[in-house]
């Protein structure tokens, strides 16, 4: 006797549509986002942009905010990739009521309503905050370098791009000539019917490359400019931290200053894997369930300028300030420490690295009788039972969540304020997986 088995058959005709709600099981993740989306935001923001009576209805504004949170909760951020998912995936089927929209729509809407997105953080952090996800009882605070949407192999330096112009506006203006040559040399020949204006092809990607040079350079003398007025800043500060001595800025860019022609806002920057072109992306993360309660960007490679901005806006996501924030050697400052303190916060930012299995972090070279010192001081004298140990399991995991298990390692658009809001968009992704977890 043959086995039986269950029926197949890929060309049955179903005699009742299914409902999206069958998609997926209950509970399912996609359902809950949609509905958070649907019942718990406010999308006047978006909606409000769309005033116009005439033309072919668009796809609904709430179906797309969904439909990018889902996506980004998901690790696809392409908007080809989530465009294919609409039409191969039941769970983004479930989230868009079998709508399907194509990637040049979505494209147009993440970039047409990027700050309106931007703004949901603070709606979907107030959510965290009714579940009880929230508790400021504990923050911590760290900074992670992702990519820019631009090769570092298209940077150039101060020094070779003055070496560059030289060369490239000699060599253009002898193609000038060359080419009003060969203007004259045409014009007898096929009787003047050119204008005798016309470069030829060749010429074009010269010119445009001594543009972006000249371009560029004269960008970074602006930098270098603004940098020499405002005095020697921060700077100045880190190079007394590591033992040097601070030089005010000369107004002229070093030789090795960097720009790049594909995101110029971008910058160089040093990670554990090496250098890449990127952004330093900065999250202040609460300790009770991992909620993101504030993130900002900036293209500076060193964090200490960003940890009083980050706690401030805590106080202007949540109006409570947290009752105790740690963070690393890299925020470490006296004007940081006098923020907390005038913040009333208790802190604990490490003096200097923490060596593996040591209890507490190295004083650096932090002066006797300075905040520095009796920070140090205070954590290495609660060892292993200070609550500085809670930044490793707080903020860490988070970075390691986005950009491991959900594969945020490069951003998709360009220009500082343009990625600053992206980031924000893949925080508020961060804090639905986690109220859709815990809530």
């Amino acid at each position: 006797m043959s086995k039986v088995f269950r029926a197949w058959d890929v060309d049955e005709v179903w005699l009742f549509p299914a409902s999206v709600q069958d998609f997926v099981p209950p509970g399912h993740i996609a359902h809950l986002i949609r509905e958070t989306v649907r019942e718990g935001l406010d999308l006047r923001a978006i909606l409000s942009q769309y005033d116009e009576e005439r033309g072919y209805p668009p796809y609904h504004p709430g179906m797309m905010t969904a439909l990018l949170l889902y996506a980004y909760s998901q690790g696809i951020y392409s908007s080809r990739r989530i465009d294919r998912a609409c039409h191969e995936r039941v769970d983004f089927m479930a989230v868009t009521g079998l709508s399907y929209p194509d990637f040049r729509t979505i494209s147009e809407f993440r970039k047409r309503h990027l700050g309106a997105l931007s703004g949901l953080f603070v709606q979907v952090l107030g959510l965290c905050r009714k579940a009880g996800l929230v508790k400021l009882g504990h923050v911590a605070l760290d900074g992670t370098k992702i990519k820019a949407n631009a090769s570092k192999h298209k940077a150039m330096s101060y020094g070779r791009m003055r070496g560059a112009e030289e060369k490239l506006a000699a060599e253009v203006a002898g193609w000038m000539k060359k080419a009003a040559a060969q203007d004259a040399a045409e014009d007898r020949q096929h009787g003047g019917e050119r204008r005798g204006d016309e470069l030829p092809d060749w010429v074009a990607n010269k010119e445009r490359r001594l543009a972006k040079i000249r371009e560029a350079k004269a960008a970074l003398e602006a930098e270098a400019q603004a940098a020499a007025g405002q005095g020697a800043g921060e700077d100045s500060e880190v190079a007394a931290k590591r033992g040097r001595k601070g030089q005010p800025p000369s107004g002229v860019p070093e030789d090795n200053a960097q720009r790049n022609f594909t995101d110029p806002e971008s910058r160089i920057m040093k990670t554990k894997d090496g250098f890449i072109q990127g952004y330093n992306a900065q999250a202040a993360v609460d300790a009770e369930h991992q909620i993101i309660v504030s993130c900002d960007l900036t293209n500076q490679g060193t964090d200490s300028a960003q940890l009083l901005p980050l706690i401030d806006q805590i106080k202007a996501n949540t109006e409570v300030l947290p009752k105790q924030v740690s963070a690393d050697a890299g925020y470490a400052s006296d004007a940081n420490l006098k923020g907390l303190e005038e913040r009333e916060i208790d802190g604990f930012v490490a003096a200097g690295r923490q060596k593996h299995g040591t209890a507490a972090p190295a004083a650096g070279k932090a002066k006797e009788g300075s905040r520095l010192a009796a920070m140090a001081q205070k954590i290495a004298g609660q060892g292993y039972d200070s609550p500085y140990r809670l930044r490793k399991q707080t903020v860490e995991p988070v970075f390691g969540q986005i950009k491991q298990a959900r594969g945020f390692r490069q951003f998709l658009l360009r220009g500082l304020d343009k990625v600053k809001q992206e980031w924000v968009l893949v925080c508020t992704a961060h804090n639905l997986l986690k109220l859709t977890a815990f809530g």
